[in-house]
């Protein structure tokens, strides 16, 4: 190599040896050139040097030796202390886990004493060497490069030097006299090779030997060592170095070899069936073969379920297999069997050896080797089967044998290379007459499509996970990626907050296509399929389904994968040249508004999976797949099981975000969303037998930690894999979760499950058994360990991501459970994806798109400060009781869109909640400024996180910075202005599938009277007695006012005799007794038949005790109002059965998006969902009025989807009885309902009052309307850094330098 100096050095922290470089691409830096020396003798002697680099220099790194004096002209390296020599690369790649950075570096000035013209040609020459050097042809070429190289060098073993690296700002400095000591603190290695001069470099870990340039077989004891000797150097010259060898007597000469060789990493085990697979899963991992050596006899025939595998995924492997000699077969010898074509069409080559002899030129044995390789790792990949006979003696016993066998072998002993070298040339689709024009064809066709759809399959290497992941970007159309593509469990970078906005990826199509109406709707002109094989059935038969249509399969093999004979074009090449031919054209993205819809339908049936999944506290199956992303990073891998295992995660996978930094991630994130994640899985059969042993093999070809997901009846499928697991050999720790539902779970999910006798489905299905998997671990020595919680799981995942032991954790489920679970998913998933079809479906038609699915801009925004008289203080109130008049106090927001349409909101805080009239206007005059223009996004009206999205992307609040009262408001608004915009009404955008005006006329929410509980126990049961003759069937009292909950028990059992058994009561005690207190007044109460008492603890941690130890039943209220995050893991400890409902206000827990997410758990829980004012006016009891309805009718379906009976829920919306006045001058539709029986609210009554509504300018004080905002940028300078704010000023403009923001 001509450019010096040059290195590799390792990034190999563990077991950092010289066989990691041929079993597996070690990471790590190389350098060509020297674009910077720096060099200094003993500190006597030290000059300065001269600066090149200014300290705005980018982060660039030197690399070089402690303690040296490297002789240019003689070519001589000694130590000498106080010594340095470092340089800074002309060219330099740093491989790292997400990506491999090149970095090119030219230096020089008019000093130098060449000139600029020669630094460019040393540049370019450096380039030109690295294109040959970093990216060879094959992936055996990086390790026989490596070897090669190394043995025609004379090179000196390291042990005695230490190679550094150290930032090169560092080194750029003035001075060196005072720097020694610090240089001595740079980061060293212990594995690498650096080449100084033509014929000197320094090596370390690198060859067992580097000095010897020979190979030597003239000391073999017998021929059949001989010949099992070149067998395993050729290999090794090839770049094939993992043996799987199981034990024999007739294969000995080939164990011993393997074993003794300096460069092969050998590992065995006595199940030969499980050794192959795990030679299968080297494989993937590896991309090269792994070599597997067997006995005679049956021992050859156990290896036929892995070769099935590879040969159907396109696995390379090398089979050795030892055979009796010709004169021992069909003569009743012991072990022999015919072994010739023994695995007929499964392997792409196979030959049978001679039984060794000198009368055969060796050079035969090579060349046998050369061309089965070569068949193995060449298209179709797969595995090949070399026959080896093997005459006695078997061991290194003496026997003469004739040098002369070894005639032409001279140049191959005394070099590296494999004897026969075959090369390939590359098709680019170009150059030739006609090559271009089918590929032409189909960029036409990609070219002319309105909607087209990009699948990705299995896909194996980084390379062309990130050239598929560049073509999504380029295309623009949606993906559907499959769980092995790599890029379904992916990583989002941490600089994208939102989902990934380049790339659509619609990863639940799978359960959107269980809606009936989606199947219908969806329709593709194009589909370009990336991979073989897709895991989902629905996706595959709506791709059936979209026929006909132009279908692209791009793979690299010849086969054909075409299961339903639909596939109109195949392009047979790479991945990585499929997408380079298509990078170069440019593509009209004329489907904005497919793509949109497609998010839309993606995003809400992605939240109800991941909403059924979180609110379901048990560990499910489900849950595992759901987050099974989170417990993996880039130095990490997956290899998933079979059956119920694949498709588990297929389905419920998702992307997660990404906490690691690094260099990669700020190169990346500008131009691609995510990082990927590798994934393996054993598809090319999809049997469930050796998926243990394929993962082992898989973690040491891939070098990464790997996490293998299996079942349980795989699990005992091939428990003899946790023999091999066992060995630790060349690999980094497993974790290996096993989901043990104590059988065959899928079957449960069949279509024929429901019409089969339980006991035949028990026994010849599932398969159940009682094995246990801890005691299997036991017997192998290997670390077990039990989960049984969500929280278990995360911690055991989290733990073991960072030690060095391998651990089986296993996780208990249950067939039963797991399908009624599974169907729960798939029907909630369906209801969502009908929702998301109903709201697209009621767009206007001649909507335009640009940039996102926004039909509406917000042309302003103003506010007013209303005041309502009161008939009596609210009974939240601390005021004073005597005073004769009492008033409310709030907001009326006015959102006006673009097209005049109004939607009105109430803000109206309570100052019991931490909020005051002050601060919320604060915030309420922010929004007004910043709303004007702002565009409304479609998919609001869901609920389901598209507020808490919308508000932080378009408006810049976090979550937790806006007022909860003012997010109600906003949210009410808004609906609101759309409802009148489309001619509907607010219970329409909630729930669009339900809009029918005749059975609005006819429906009423039931509605609970409240009672401040104050005065004696006649005049609040008189109280009480009145509310139940004007129709009132449920009544909610105030308690724990007075002194002594005694008394409050008195007030209770004196109503409960007034009104009756009929009438439903509640108590709301809002946490003012001790837990002592509230025992006192549950006892007494007990015979009361209370619905519920809500909040009667003071600590709410006593809550489930109080509900255990009294019997009585408990409601949530303000437990839920001081919830600011993760309410459904904030939920997770309340769904005992003792707490029956939770009571939920909107404008104190942040609006009807959270509001609605609470319901959804509560339903989903079977307790009740109580919508409660917080005493606004008719605007917000109007709006509240028609969500209580909305949730009604959401508990209706619970009811049919669990067939259970659920009565009507009376709402605490009786605080209408509290206004004197209001903010409109339309009454509120509350009354009796002769039909219903009980006090309702009219449904159609609420919707006419937000259709008409009107402000009662008499209770308006202060309207607040848009000001003129001042723009400008403050900069704000530092002693190291300078930054920008962006200020908006509200009011009389000041100077700029003193103002206020």
């Amino acid at each position: 190599m001509a450019c010096f100096l040059g290195f590799f050095l390792s990034k190999e922290t563990e077991d950092a040896s010289f066989k990691n470089l041929y079993l597996h691409r070690t990471r790590g830096v190389f350098g060509l050139g020297s674009a910077i020396c720096f060099e200094a003798c003993a500190p006597e002697n030290q000059k300065r040097i001269r600066r090149y680099l200014s300290s705005d220099s980018a982060h660039i790194m030197t690399y070089g030796f402690m303690d040296i004096n490297f002789n240019k002209e003689s070519s001589s390296i000694k130590h000498e202390a106080g010594s340095f020599c470092f340089l800074i690369p002309e060219v330099e790649l740093d491989e790292q886990e997400e990506a491999s950075i090149l970095v090119v570096t030219l230096a020089w000035d008019e000093n130098l004493c060449w000139t600029f013209e020669q630094a460019i040609q040393s540049i370019e020459s450096s380039i030109y060497q690295a294109s040959c050097c970093f990216w060879p042809d094959t992936e055996s070429g990086y390790s026989k490069c490596i070897k090669s190289t190394l043995r025609n060098f004379n090179l000196m073993e390291g042990q005695t030097f230490q190679m550094a690296c150290t930032d090169a700002l560092f080194l750029d400095r003035r001075d060196y006299q005072a720097d020694t000591v610090e240089l001595r603190r740079t980061k060293f290695s212990t594995q690498f090779c650096f080449r100084l001069s033509p014929v000197v470099g320094v090596s370390s870990n690198m060859l067992d030997d580097a000095n010897e340039t020979s190979y030597s077989l003239q000391d073999q004891a017998n021929i059949n060592a001989v010949w099992a000797s070149l067998i395993v150097e050729e290999c090794s010259r090839l770049g094939i170095v993992y043996f799987c060898v199981a034990p024999g007597s007739r294969s000995s000469p080939l164990a011993i070899a393997a074993s003794s060789h300096p460069l092969t990493t050998c590992i065995s085990c006595f199940d030969e069936r499980s050794l192959a697979f795990h030679a299968v899963g080297y494989s993937k991992g590896s991309h090269k073969p792994a070599v597997i050596i067997t006995s005679s006899g049956t021992a050859v025939s156990n290896l036929l379920p892995a070769v099935v595998e590879a040969s159907q995924d396109f696995v390379p492997l090398l089979l050795l297999t030892a055979d009796r000699p010709p004169e021992l077969l069909d003569a009743g010898a012991n072990q022999a069997i015919n072994q010739v074509n023994h695995f007929g069409s499964f392997v792409r080559f196979t030959f049978s050896l001679p039984a060794p002899t000198d009368n055969i030129p060796a050079r035969m044995v090579l060349t046998t080797i050369d061309s089965a390789v070569h068949w193995a790792t060449s298209l179709p990949f797969g595995p090949v089967h070399i026959n080896c006979p093997f005459r006695e003696p078997l061991d290194d016993s003496s026997d003469n044998w004739m040098l002369n066998c070894l005639k032409g072998l001279d140049i191959w002993m005394s070099g590296a290379e494999p004897f026969t070298k075959y090369i390939q040339l590359q098709n680019y689709l170009a150059c030739k007459a006609g090559a271009c024009v089918p590929m032409a064809e189909v960029l036409e066709i990609i070219k002319g499509t309105d909607t087209g759809l990009l699948l990705l399959g299995a896909i194996h290497t980084e390379d062309e996970i990130w050239a598929a992941l560049l073509l999504a970007k380029h295309l623009n159309w949606p993906v559907v990626a499959d769980i092995l593509s790599g890029l379904r469990l992916r990583k989002l970078l941490p600089s994208l907050p939102e989902i990934e906005e380049n790339v659509l990826f619609v990863d639940h199509l799978d359960h959107a296509l269980l809606s009936e109406g989606v199947r219908g709707w969806i329709h593709f002109d194009v589909i370009v399929q990336i991979g073989s094989r897709i895991t989902s059935k629905r996706v595959s038969q709506m791709v059936e389904d979209c026929f006909p249509c132009t279908y692209i399969l791009v793979d690299n093999h010849p086969c054909r994968h075409d299961p339903s004979h639909f596939v109109t074009h195949r392009v047979q090449c790479s991945v990585r040249q499929f997408v380079d031919s298509l990078m170069q054209s440019q593509f009209s993205h004329r489907s904005n508004k497919w793509c949109f819809y497609l998010r839309v339908l993606n995003t809400m049936v992605a939240w109800d999976i991941s909403f059924q999944i979180n609110a379901e506290y048990s560990i499910t199956e489900p849950h595992v797949a759901h987050v099974i992303t989170e417990a993996l990073s880039a130095e990490s891998a997956l290899f998933v099981g079979n059956s119920m295992i694949i498709r588990d995660a297929d389905m419920y996978g998702r992307s997660c975000k990404t906490h690691a930094q690094s260099i990669a991630h700020m190169m990346l994130d500008s131009e691609l969303p995510c990082l990927s994640i590798r994934v393996a899985g054993n598809r090319g059969a999809s049997g469930i037998d050796g998926l243990l042993s394929t993962a082992i093999g898989f973690a040491v070809g891939c070098n990464k930690q790997v996490l293998c997901l299996v079942g349980d009846v795989s699990m005992l499928h091939d428990t003899n894999g946790l023999a091999i697991l066992t060995q630790r050999v060349s690999r980094k720790p497993m974790r290996i979760l096993v989901i043990n539902n104590h059988g065959g779970a899928i079957f449960s999910l069949l279509p024929f499950a429901d019409k089969t006798d339980p006991q035949i489905l028990d026994r010849y299905f599932y398969t159940s058994h009682t094995i246990s998997i801890q005691k299997l671990c036991e017997a192998h020595s290997v670390r077990h360990l039990p989960v049984k919680t969500k929280v278990e799981l995360q911690e055991a995942l989290l733990k073991f991501e960072h030690e060095k032991t391998d651990c089986v954790i296993e996780v208990e489920s249950c067939i039963g459970a797991n399908s009624t679970f599974h169907s729960t998913l798939r029907k909630s998933a369906q209801q969502a994806a009908d929702h998301a079809l109903s709201i697209l479906s009621r767009l206007p038609v001649g909507v335009s798109i640009s940039d996102g699915l926004f039909l509406y801009k917000i042309h302003k925004m103003n506010f007013s400060l209303y005041r309502i008289q009161l008939c009596a203080p609210p009974t939240s109130s601390s005021a004073d009781h005597h005073h004769n008049e009492f008033h409310r106090e709030g907001y009326i927001l006015s959102v006006y869109l673009e097209d005049g349409s109004v939607g009105y909101g109430e803000v109206a805080p309570l100052e019991i909640h931490k909020e005051n009239l002050v601060d919320v206007e604060e915030q309420l005059l922010f929004l007004l400024h910043i709303i004007k223009g702002i565009k409304i996004d479609v998919s609001l009206p869901t609920l389901k996180g598209s507020f808490t999205s919308w508000i932080w992307s378009n408006l810049g609040i976090m979550e937790c910075s806006i007022f909860p009262s003012v997010r109600c408001g906003l949210e009410m608004a808004i609906l609101n202005a759309i409802a009148v915009s489309q001619g509907s009404s607010f219970i329409s955008m909630l729930q669009p599938q339900m809009i029918n005006e005749e059975i609005y006329e006819k429906s009423s929410v039931k509605i609970c009277a409240l009672v401040d509980s104050n005065g004696t126990p006649n005049e609040v049961a008189y109280i009480a007695s009145s509310l139940v003759e004007e129709g009132f069937t449920a009544i909610k009292l105030k308690v724990a006012r007075r002194a002594d909950p005694i008394q409050d028990a008195a007030v209770i059992c004196k109503v409960r005799n007034e009104v009756g058994p009929c009438v439903e009561l509640r108590v709301d005690a809002n946490r003012k007794w001790t837990y002592e207190e509230a025992i006192q007044f549950g006892f007494l109460v007990r015979d009361c038949d209370l619905q519920y008492i809500e909040e009667p603890v003071e600590n709410v941690d006593d809550i489930v005790k109080f509900c255990e130890e009294t019997g009585l039943p408990a409601a949530l209220d303000e437990t839920i109002d001081n919830f600011q995050e993760s309410h459904l893991n904030m939920l997770a400890k309340y769904t005992h059965p003792g707490i029956v409902a939770v009571v939920i206000k909107p404008s104190v827990i942040g609006g009807f998006e959270k509001a609605a997410l609470i319901a959804r758990w509560a339903q989903k829980h079977g307790k009740m969902a109580v919508v409660s004012a917080a005493f606004e006016s008719g605007l917000g009891l109007s709006t509240y009025i028609l969500f209580s309805y909305y949730l009604e009718q959401l508990n209706v379906v619970y009811t049919v989807m669990n067939r259970e009976i659920r009565p009507s829920i009376a709402h605490g919306l009786g605080t209408y009885k509290w206004l004197k006045q209001d903010v409109t001058a339309i009454p509120l539709g509350i009354h009796y309902d002769p039909c219903k029986g009980f006090m309702g609210a009219s449904v159609a009554g609420a919707i006419q009052l937000l259709k008409n509504f009107k402000v009662n300018n008499n209770v308006i004080h202060k309207t607040f309307n848009e000001e003129q905002v001042h723009r400008y940028h403050l900069t704000v300078n530092s002693k190291n850094f300078s930054y920008s704010i962006k200020v908006h000023e509200v009011g009389q403009e000041s100077n700029v330098s003193t103002g206020t923001s």
